[in-house]
């Protein structure tokens, strides 16, 4: 298996090359010269697997340049019920009819990043071994991914994590399990600004290809394609549970910020997953929604990025959306650059309602939309908590006032569950008048010493740190 970027650059990279770089050197992002064909034989052989088992059959078809037995074991290793919670992994329960929730996060921090890095963890620490290198990880976060990669990463030989956040603007709970860690190679930088902000600094960063060489700076945000493909996988953990057969379609509805976790179900459809529809949940922060409602891709400033109670999803600029619109545009990576480079660039939007391509977007990969607003997750929550006596978290309310809004007949529909409710006790007590439960480990977090480092939203700044701190 190959790889290229989405802007043009077709030089022929391993797996093993891409996961240590994370952007492309051209400024794109990495996807797999093609989508390996997964059959209704496939399919049937991996229905009933153990999870573990299940990624490694996925992963394998990706990843050649591991040998099979290391990345077996490397998957054993990382999909436990120690880890996890549950030797089930990601169990699947009916909500209501047709309507399934699936647990993602029953992982370390909560979340269903953790999905993903977990692996990453367990993937770095044995290509640097058998590398003999180092690597520093550059990443931003707006809640989850932060503190995902801190636990995964935290005590990994050859690997210091500098973890950008926006300050003030994450959860109590959230803040708390990134800045309580008191690891060496760990290192929380609170940036003055929001979360676009800080993506924007772990993009100039990689850009700057001198600095990145000499520091040797890879990334954990999902523009990394092995954290996107590790969310392939329960895709299919999903579709196994939700249907009884091979012959059956299932839709996903996911909440979405940066595009990553929705991406994979793409992947995944791409690879022939009987996937119906693949609906994009949004907050008020729509950039997403309004893409697929209307074909113009319009980011937000800063200014006018709103700060919500399902934080995880206060972006306005969905990198990992590039690698659907390269798919979408036929792989056409001169005209992609033209659009992300020139027009977004430039104007800050671009518009595809004319393109005969837009249609496909629903027509041929079955994507669909909506937004929440507050007032819509307080009731979901209260409805939720009430009719089925299950707590969801906000993101996930949001996913699931979305499914209800785009369901087929016959098809069951999956949300994709995103975090534990504890994460944002502040908007839980607003619906419902008391606090969500709080495994044992994290009782009294926020009150534990905190250590980061607060920083202006500038690129050049966060680099200097960076070296000081690795020389």
């Amino acid at each position: 298996m190959r790889y290229l970027s989405t802007r043009g650059d077709a030089t022929p990279r391993k797996f093993c090359d891409i996961l240590l770089e994370g952007l492309a050197p051209d400024g794109g992002l990495y996807l797999p010269d093609h989508y390996p064909q997964v059959d209704a034989a496939t399919l049937a052989k991996w229905r009933g697997l153990p999870y573990h088992a299940l990624a490694f059959e996925v992963l394998s078809l990706y990843i050649d340049d591991i040998p099979a037995a290391d990345l077996k074991a490397l998957c054993a290793k990382t999909y436990t019920e120690e880890v996890f919670g549950t030797p089930d992994i990601v169990p699947l329960r009916e909500l209501e009819d047709g309507v399934y929730l699936e647990a993602l996060s029953n992982g370390p921090t909560l979340a269903f990043k953790d999905m993903a890095m977990q692996l990453l963890g367990n993937l770095f620490e044995y290509e640097l071994a058998r590398r003999g290198e180092q690597l520093n990880i550059l990443g931003a976060t707006s809640g989850d991914t932060g503190s995902a990669a801190e636990y995964a990463m935290r005590g990994k030989q050859g690997v210091r994590v500098f973890m950008t956040s926006p300050e003030g603007r994450m959860s109590a709970f959230q803040q708390a399990q990134m800045f309580s860690l008191q690891d060496a190679n760990i290192h929380n930088l609170a940036i003055a600004g929001v979360f676009d902000d800080c993506q924007d600094i772990v993009k100039a960063v990689s850009n700057d290809l001198d600095f990145k060489r000499k520091y040797k700076i890879g990334t954990v945000n999902s523009i990394n394609w092995a954290r996107l493909l590790a969310q392939v996988v329960y895709y299919f953990a999903g579709y196994f549970q939700a249907s009884a057969s091979n012959d059956k379609p299932v839709s996903f509805t996911v909440p979405s910020g940066n595009f990553g976790n929705v991406c994979a179900g793409h992947v995944a459809r791409m690879m022939g997953l009987p996937i119906h529809t693949l609906v994009v949940a949004t907050n008020e922060n729509d950039v997403l929604d309004e893409f697929f409602r209307t074909g113009v891709y319009r980011v937000r400033a800063a200014a006018d990025t709103h700060e919500t109670s399902s934080p995880s999803m206060d972006i306005s600029k969905a990198s990992n959306f590039e690698r659907f619109v390269f798919d979408l545009l036929g792989r056409d990576g001169a005209r992609l650059r033209a659009l992300f480079e020139g027009e977004l660039g430039q104007c800050g939007r671009f518009d595809l309602s004319a393109d005969p391509a837009f249609a496909e977007a629903a027509t041929r990969f079955g994507f669909r939309s909506s937004r929440s607003t507050h007032a819509d997750r307080l009731a979901t929550i209260r409805d939720t908590d009430k009719r089925f006596a299950t707590l969801i978290d906000t993101h996930t309310a949001d996913g699931l006032k979305a499914a209800r809004e785009h369901l087929t007949p016959g098809v069951p529909m999956v949300v994709l569950e995103t975090a534990l409710p504890i994460k944002f006790a502040e908007t839980i007590v607003e619906a419902l008048g008391h606090e969500p439960d709080r495994p044992a480990r994290f009782v009294g977090i926020e009150a534990l010493p905190k250590r980061v480092v607060s920083l202006p939203a500038d690129a050049h700044v966060v680099k200097n740190y960076i070296a000081q701190h690795c020389d």
